[in-house]
């Protein structure tokens, strides 16, 4: 985004869709972002210089030389280091009040609601050295397609089930990472559902009365139907009651089942280990595990739902791509965090206007 948009009309919308100049001037106050005019008169004019060097590619000694030369603002780059570190608290506001304000409505119907991560690299040498990243937990709901939920962490933070709050009668989908049977236990006693993918070793499966189930041998029984809908139970490591799920499986196309069985013999020898016969069983199958009744959700329902997961992945698209998010400069968490938070407060503000921004099918289509 060029420094020069933010100093146009467009600025002006901007404002309005963050409350407004009085709003913007109390939250910064209450998080200390602004405390008191000096360079800076007021929270508008900052949010402004803030949003231009996060959003721009000048550095901080041209963003104040551009802040100069525009009348915005006469400040030197240090000061504006200094404040770019102030802003963190306040950046996290205005984009949990962004993400309220899209909230959907309960007279919406259900909730659909992608979850899943994306990462960013740390800067400097120790980062890249250690692989270091900041880690975006997303959630993204449906049919808003809008992002309904982001939390910043490091790479120390993993990706888990409910981290994300549930909304009552929202239908969580989300990747194999996710596979966590405690949290799954969490979600439905929150009165939320799920649709997860799974691996046959992802869990410990069970029957009824508790005895183990090989699951590569129920998908190599069902291989001539393709399909496979049937109660299943999943062990819990806390000792509590095995979580009854329901297990609903189908054969992937020849095309795609060759793929994923390439990938599985690239991934072994990548790995220096010997492929099992079970993996490239498993290979040819979409593996869904749900809490979904079969009588509310068939077996297509289930299947359907799943393929709308990679709707999130177009909504990371628009991050890097649109929004131009990458590696924050730097290795201070004080002025990392502000630059991340800074590109999701972006995202959320354009996102009402993505449907001219982009082609790809809605959410009727993608079903």
């Amino acid at each position: 985004m060029a420094h020069e948009s933010l100093v146009n009309k467009d600025w002006a919308r901007v404002v309005a869709r963050l409350g407004g100049a009085e709003a913007l001037n109390i939250s910064a106050r209450k998080t200390k972002a602004f405390v008191r005019p000096r360079e800076i008169s007021n929270a508008v004019d900052m949010l402004r210089l803030i949003l231009a060097y996060c959003l721009g590619e000048k550095g901080l000694r041209l963003t104040a030389a551009w802040a100069t030369s525009v009348g915005l603002v006469d400040i030197s780059n240090v000061a504006l280091l200094y404040r770019l570190r102030q802003c963190g608290d306040w950046l996290a506001i205005l984009v949990e009040q962004a993400l309220a304000d899209a909230a959907p409505k309960a007279s919406r119907g259900r909730l659909i609601r992608i979850v899943d991560a994306t990462t960013v690299p740390k800067a400097g040498t120790s980062g890249r050295n250690k692989n270091a990243v900041w880690r975006i937990h997303s959630a993204f709901d449906l049919p808003q397609e809008r992002f309904g939920h982001f939390e910043l962490t490091d790479q120390r933070a993993g990706e888990t089930l409910d981290r994300i709050p549930a909304v009552a009668g929202e239908i969580r989908l989300a990747d194999r990472a996710y596979l966590q049977p405690e949290r799954m236990a969490h979600l439905v006693d929150a009165d939320a559902d799920f649709v997860i993918r799974a691996g046959w070793k992802s869990a410990r499966w069970l029957d009824a009365e508790g005895n183990l189930v090989d699951l590569t041998a129920e998908l190599r029984n069902a291989s001539a139907r393709g399909l496979i809908d049937r109660p299943i139970w999943i062990k819990r490591k806390s000792g509590a009651p095995p979580l009854a799920v329901r297990l609903v499986a189908a054969k992937k196309p020849a095309q795609a089942a060759a793929a994923a069985r390439r990938k599985a013999r690239r991934t072994a020898q990548k790995g220096g280990h010997q492929l099992s016969r079970q993996t490239l069983d498993a290979a040819d199958w979409v593996i869904l595990v749900t809490s979904l009744r079969p009588e509310d959700f068939t077996t297509a329902d289930i299947l359907a739902l799943y393929r709308l997961r990679w709707r999130i992945e177009l909504g990371f698209k628009r991050l890097t791509s649109l929004i131009g998010l990458k590696g924050p400069p730097g290795t201070d968490e004080r002025s990392a965090r502000p630059h991340i938070l800074a590109h999701l407060l972006i995202i959320l503000l354009l996102e009402p206007l993505v449907d001219e921004l982009e082609d790809s099918p809605r959410l009727a289509d993608a079903a």
